[in-house]
């Protein structure tokens, strides 16, 4: 018997068999990223315009939400749970919805460059927020419940126009057209944003606050509206982990090892509205973090999307609360908004992905 017919031949969803030594490394990896995960939330609990000790934040946590609301509570408590707390869970939020979600944007769409927002997700929450601010506000201020459940109505709104703009030509299955279908459809959004705005001074006040993308704005109530979506959105996301493995070979050779394309990219689509609406409606728009943080996961796990899923949450997580901290702490007692740093930092990012191909590469 030849060699070639002595090796064992791999089922067609076998298509990344991971040795021994590769899934302990990827372990140990992913081990070291929740350590870092928690310290990260560690650093967003004590760090500020007014440090709390940890060791004082780590006892206010322990002593329960309850000691910020007894006559008397130390102002470490009430910092901690009031404002921190919230902040941390909406900074864990929205980095693991948005690294996650460009995972899953750059599978399916087999585009390396590939942003959450081109589904017309980001500008639909944002006309939707200004529209509501007209409608609804005083004088352009919203409640935080109010501007998040906004915001999700239009991001899904966006993504269904331009879902049903791609099914119009019968070519949902053709990542291209999704792709191109969802710059239209964006660019039409951000005009639609940008007169209702320039026409009513209510929707610009608005706008201004919530496009900046700040997770100061986070209470336990916009934690608990965003956070349901957000982990439907992941339950989706992981479940459709083995459909990308085999897209990535194409939409042919995927139907092949019998794949149902259409279904598997829909369920990713759904997976990504609800992922990047749930952290939009949340925050605001927060730019790159759905670009660069699958290339780092990638760079890290390699390709196996039920590795590489998990770890661009993780990566998604540290980066965005270790950019609040930083935010909070260069101009204190002031802070730059989240949003901001990561634009800064995600600038040069983005130039050094077009640069070097062989990290961008699928």
């Amino acid at each position: 018997m030849t060699a070639t017919a002595a090796r064992p031949q791999r089922r067609p969803g076998e298509l990344h068999h991971d040795p021994r030594g590769t899934r302990r490394r990827r372990t140990l990896l992913v081990t070291a990223l929740v350590a870092a995960t928690a310290l990260a939330a560690a650093a967003s609990l004590a760090l500020g315009s007014g440090t709390v000790p940890l060791r004082t934040a780590l006892a206010a946590l322990a002593d329960g939400p309850a000691a910020a609301l007894r006559a008397g509570a130390s102002e470490s408590a009430v910092v901690v749970w009031q404002l921190r707390v919230p902040r941390t869970a909406l900074g864990l939020l929205a980095g693991a919805a948005l690294g996650v979600a460009g995972a899953l944007m750059q599978g399916h769409t087999r585009n390396p460059l590939a942003d959450p927002g081109l589904l017309g997700i980001t500008h639909g929450a944002g006309l939707a927020v200004v529209l509501a601010a007209v409608t609804l506000g005083s004088d352009g201020v919203l409640p935080a419940s109010t501007t998040v459940a906004a915001a999700l109505v239009g991001a899904a709104g966006g993504a269904l126009v331009v879902v049903a703009v791609a099914a119009g030509g019968r070519r949902l299955n053709d990542p291209l057209t999704l792709v191109l279908a969802g710059a239209a459809v964006t660019a039409l959004l951000a005009s639609l944003v940008q007169a209702v705005i320039l026409a009513d001074a209510t929707g610009l006040q608005a706008y201004r606050f919530w496009a900046v993308g700040s997770l100061a704005g986070g209470t336990g109530d916009v934690v608990a509206l965003a956070a349901p979506v957000a982990l439907v959105g992941l339950v989706l996301g992981l479940a459709g982990a083995r459909s990308l493995d085999l897209l990535a070979l194409g939409d042919d050779l995927a139907r092949g090892a019998g794949l149902r394309v259409g279904p598997a990219r829909l369920l990713g689509v759904a997976a990504i509205v609800l992922l990047v609406g749930a952290a939009t409606a949340a925050c605001g728009p927060v730019a790159f973090v759905g670009l660069v943080v699958p290339h780092v996961a990638r760079a890290l796990v390699g390709p196996v999307h039920r590795w590489l899923l998990p770890v661009s949450g993780l990566v998604g997580m540290v980066l965005v609360l270790l950019a609040d901290v930083v935010g909070r702490l260069v101009v204190a007692p002031a802070e730059v908004p989240v949003g901001v740093v990561l634009a800064v930092l995600g600038g040069p990012a983005f130039v050094a992905l077009v640069r070097r191909r062989r990290l961008v590469s699928l």
